[in-house]
């Protein structure tokens, strides 16, 4: 198309100028996404300050804290002193919280805050929540103590001003780690979890970056609009929301939503490779990212607590989005019109360049078929980097893709990107010719433009509006005067929605998900390059003459080369230090039946301090039921540590009478006529442990726990979990008394039960020192934990 319109002569520079200028609309965009500045300890009364909030962050989120720990118990209490001291009515909910999984039943006694500062005169209930439980590996400073702390500041800045018209609840929920227990416990006996309202929530997926806006209810467009206008600096777009919607994660949001609120959804992602680990520390912390995280919280309570709240009720959602420092929103019936009207754009250009004789419809049909090519190589050699970054350095399968120093390898990803475009760009640009293989390449977002408009309008924007204004832009290009400059800035311009959009995107997805799904922020770099192929034309000589061989292979050959040293130079620099640490797993195991121990690590590669407790594959010496995937092992001295204890309380209604003291060969007693597929059994253990998980040898319908006066609690079970056994029951912070949890095992009146005893720590463990530095215990759930098990026969 270019060599008819611009001059051959000028055509390089006008090329250069035109990726000139998305360079830097992208750098522009990314520049844009930094977080705010913190305000200190003596900012204004009125204001939020990271400082203060600092404070009471170094109080309770200095060491790990998670469910039914005494740390827990020392930051629950903190937190209602400092509400109370406030003058906020603040109750304790004791409850046990439930949740299921494929194969899995989880229980766990929960203490959530709950603290309401009443309204003058409400229209609802704004409500404000984060979880002050965290991951047993590390002191949760960001996941999710930051925005703990950020709640209390915004308390205290609330106070300084006269009452909201709305009442505000403050909802710091337990347990969140182990499956959003606190969350479904005050869904399911709390009176206010029935009257609704408007929730905000917070949360943490690393240590630093913006603050953004994920994820919303349905029918989100009042919210968003408030939002936008409302909190001084708003982060987010709503291809995170559709994205978020798909994903199995979840978040405290996710219960509460189905409690009837309706709401919004925060967090901030950069840095992830710390989260879950000890390095999500106060030290970590980026001071920004708890500022943004506070004043938006504060400006949202002070603009909800006095909105009328029905009238947020929308009948639809909203997209948006934020460009060069700007939030742009746009109601969601605008969604299908846009797409429609991207593919008209593009066909009227397909059928004008036509006309001017630039293009034929079976060219422009090959253009599009081909462009497969680029879309799916890129694709793979991000996925096949990955696998060999693995390969060569095994401790990054224990970071699950998310790298301390990524951003050399994110820039490979790029890279193998262009790999991919060249490689089918220039050897058929000459063959079907430039304008039809851009006309065609434009197919694909337009495409996914329309699927996303059925499917996850949200996110439809990041397709339908590149291609629309790339459309626009050519029509313009070649309706206007012979003017080549005038026809360069209109095709430049056109990709300017691409160049603020796409490479957007490409980062969110590579921060979000890692290195390990490289291969999403690679699609989304191919179709970014498909959108801007006019501009990437014109420093190329005459397509009419041609690439020489030597040529046409130089160049997806130097892309090679550039991504071979990106990746080189994120091998040298993405190394493991004190301040960037390896991850290892390690847990201590004992059979109580036998007195066999063992140290047991699920590294790929173990580092030199893990091999100093595992040498071997052996598992066949780990507890029935144990062992799941491949593990290294080594022998371990036998202690004495909290046992399980399970006793048969009864089956399909009868009383039973197994002797939680005995072994599994011997605790098969009773009167097997009276034995059926539903058992119900008294589990304890030590009071130091934390919890008791039982594997189960067949698979599990439904499963109920009860303690004392809370409960019983049931869920529904299906599926099986992978590995040796399928059926598994966990109850965290299990009081000295124990629980009583009833099992429905169809098909068989005979089940098989591992119990273990889960005990925080490795010091007591002979034998034991501590990692030193530039190691740090890995996010496994069962690492750092002394297991002891009995297996029955019930």
């Amino acid at each position: 198309m270019m060599e008819k319109l611009i001059d051959v002569p000028r055509r390089g520079v006008a090329g250069i100028a035109g990726l000139l200028v998305l360079a830097g609309m992208i750098m522009l965009t990314a520049m844009g996404e930094s977080t705010m500045q913190p305000l200190s300890s003596s900012a204004p009364e009125r204001e939020f300050s990271a400082g203060r909030a600092l404070e009471h962050l170094g109080r309770f989120a200095a060491e790990p804290r998670p469910l039914g720990s005494p740390a827990a118990d020392r930051a629950r209490d903190y937190l209602v002193g400092q509400l109370r001291s406030e003058g906020l009515k603040v109750e304790v909910q004791r409850a046990v919280g439930a949740r299921s999984a494929s194969g899995l039943a989880t229980f766990g006694r929960v203490d959530n805050i709950v603290a309401t500062l009443p309204g003058t005169d409400p229209t609802g209930t704004v409500m404000i929540a984060a979880h002050y439980d965290s991951a047993a590996m590390g002191p949760g400073a960001s996941d999710d103590g930051a925005a703990v702390a950020a709640m209390l500041e915004t308390v205290r800045a609330l106070r300084t001003q006269g009452d909201l018209r709305n009442d505000l609840v403050f909802l710091m929920t337990d347990g969140e780690e182990d499956g959003v227990l606190g969350a479904e416990a005050f869904v399911r006996e709390h009176p206010l979890a029935g009257r609704g309202g408007v929730l905000l929530n917070w949360e943490a997926r690393g240590v630093g970056g913006p603050s953004l806006m994920f994820e919303t209810s349905r029918n989100n467009a009042r919210l968003v609009e408030t939002f936008a206008e409302a909190v001084p600096h708003p982060r987010g777009d709503s291809s995170m929301v559709e994205l978020y919607r798909m994903l199995p994660n979840n978040t405290d949001f996710t219960p509460l939503i189905g409690a009837g609120f309706t709401g919004m959804n925060f967090a901030y992602i950069e840095r992830s490779s710390r989260y879950h680990t000890a390095d999500d520390s106060i030290a970590n912390l980026d001071r920004g990212s708890l500022q943004h995280h506070g004043s938006n919280m504060l400006a949202l309570a002070r603009t909800l607590g006095d909105a009328t709240l029905p009238d947020l009720t929308s009948d639809g959602d909203a997209t948006y989005f934020r460009v060069l420092g700007s939030m742009v929103t746009y109601p969601g019936y605008l969604v299908r019109p846009l797409a429609a009207l991207a593919v008209l754009s593009l066909a009227g250009l397909t059928l004008l360049a036509r006309r001017r004789g630039l293009v034929s419809i079976p060219r422009v049909l090959a253009g599009a078929a081909s462009a497969t090519l680029p879309l799916g190589l890129s694709a793979v050699l991000a996925q096949g980097m990955w696998e060999l970054l693995v390969a060569w350095r095994p401790a990054y399968d224990t970071m699950g893709g998310l790298l301390h120093r990524p951003l050399a390898y994110q820039a490979a990803v790029a890279a193998l990107a262009g790999v991919a475009l060249l490689s089918w760009y220039l050897p058929l640009r000459r063959r079907i010719g430039p304008a039809a293989l851009a006309a065609g390449a434009l197919a694909w977002p337009a495409a996914l433009g329309v699927l996303c408009a059925w499917a996850a309008p949200g996110a439809a924007f990041v397709f339908t509006l590149p291609v629309l204004f790339c459309a626009l832009g050519g029509l313009t290009a070649l309706l206007l005067p012979r003017f080549p400059a005038w026809r360069v800035a209109a095709i430049s311009c056109g990709a300017v929605a691409s160049a603020l959009l796409l490479p957007a995107l490409a980062r969110n997805a590579l921060d979000g998900m890692g290195l390990a799904l490289g291969g999403a922020g690679a699609l989304v770099f191919a179709v970014f390059g498909l959108t801007v192929l006019p501009i990437a034309e014109l420093p190329l000589p005459d397509p009419r003459r041609g690439l020489s061989r030597h040529a046409a292979v130089a160049a997806p050959s130097i892309a090679v080369v550039l991504a071979m040293a990106l990746v080189g130079l994120g091998l040298a620099v993405d190394r493991f230090d004190e301040g960037h640490p390896r991850r290892t797993h390690l847990a201590y195991v004992m059979d109580a039946d036998t007195g066999v121990a063992r140290w047991v690590s699920a590294d790929v590669d173990p580092a030199g301090w893990t091999r100093r407790y595992v040498s071997g594959r052996d598992v066949e010496s780990l507890p029935a039921g144990y062992a799941r995937g491949e593990l290294w092992t080594g022998p371990a001295q036998a202690i004495r540590a909290g046992e399980p204890r399970v006793s048969v309380l009864s089956r399909n209604g009868n009383s039973g009478s197994g002797d939680s003291g005995d072994r599994g060969d011997r605790g098969d007693r009773g009167d097997r006529g009276d034995r059926g597929d539903t058992v119900t059994l008294r589990v304890t253990a030590g009071r130091a442990v934390r919890g008791v998980t039982l594997r189960v040898d067949h698979p599990i319908t439904v499963a109920t726990a009860s303690v004392g006066g809370s409960g019983p609690v049931a869920v529904a079970v299906t599926g099986v979990r992978t590995g040796i056994w399928p059926g598994e029951v966990r109850f965290r912070a299990l009081p000295p008394g124990g629980a009583e949890i009833t099992l429905r095992v169809p098909g068989t009146d005979r089940v098989r039960v591992t119990a273990i005893a889960e005990t925080y720590g490795l010091s007591t463990v002979p034998g034991y020192v501590p990692r030193p530095p530039g190691l740090v215990a890995s996010t496994r759930e069962d690492g750092d934990l002394i297991a002891v098990t009995r297996t029955y026969d019930l």
